[in-house]
């Protein structure tokens, strides 16, 4: 393999044990760790709130809002992901 910056992951425990969910989120949070930017693409709410260092939560392929640090949690993710944008713009959090 040639040496990626970026890693994106897709759905990356989708359908595995949890004994492999936590070697994947091992093996993410390590490329992380050393410095590769790792994108992961999730529908799990737990598995975003548990990796990510910043939320992009998207709707019919627009950027609905992006959540960072704190402002990380369930609450502000499902009122992003369900409220409706203020007049066909974005919602923001």
């Amino acid at each position: 393999m040639c040496s990626p910056k970026v890693l994106i992951a897709d759905e990356p425990t989708r359908g595995v044990d949890v004994g492999s969910k936590r070697a994947i989120y091992d093996l993410l949070t390590g490329m992380a760790a050393s410095g590769m930017g790792v994108v992961v693409i999730s529908s799990d709410l737990e598995e975003v709130l548990g990796l990510a260092h910043r939320v992009i939560v998207m709707r019919h392929g627009r950027i609905i809002t992006e959540l960072s640090g704190e402002r990380i949690n369930e609450q502000a993710v499902l009122a992003a992901a369900f409220a409706e944008p203020i007049n066909g713009g974005t919602v923001s959090s």
